[in-house]
């Protein structure tokens, strides 16, 4: 899977929020500590570092949604990040985005902080971004 082709998936899977570009994600692939795992219609960028792993994004082509890839990229993603030694998994998901928010708890997430106003939104208001963690085993 090549940037381009994840910077089309984002842009489809995010209508409310600016998406990644194809550089964004060249420059990530780039780091050491930043893997991926998916395909093109689904896909999960996450981080592993001195044994915590965090999602940086899971992105699904709407036209794949409702059918399962969103849930085996997470537990794919957790594999992987336990293979590389990690022991805590990390996310933050707008407030508003309740099927996010579902998915992450139907994955043992569990809500631990909470950041006001920091995701933008164009024309409204910012929306709070909601931290959750998980062990990994």
């Amino acid at each position: 899977m090549t940037p381009a082709q994840m910077a089309r998936t984002h842009a489809a899977a995010f209508d409310q929020a600016r998406p990644w570009s194809a550089a964004e994600f060249a420059s990530l692939l780039d780091n050491p500590f930043t893997h991926v795992v998916g395909s093109a219609s689904c896909f999960a960028v996450f981080q592993v570092i001195a044994g915590e792993a965090e999602l940086l994004t899971i992105a699904t082509d709407p036209k794949f949604q409702r059918q399962g890839l969103a849930f085996a990229c997470m537990q794919a993603w957790h594999r992987r990040a336990s293979d590389l030694q990690a022991t805590r998994a990390l996310l933050d998901v707008a407030a508003d985005n309740g099927p996010a928010i579902a998915l992450y708890r139907r994955c043992g997430y569990a809500q631990c902080g909470r950041r006001q106003g920091y995701y933008a939104r164009d024309n409204a208001e910012n929306v709070d971004a909601i931290l959750m963690d998980r062990s990994l085993p």
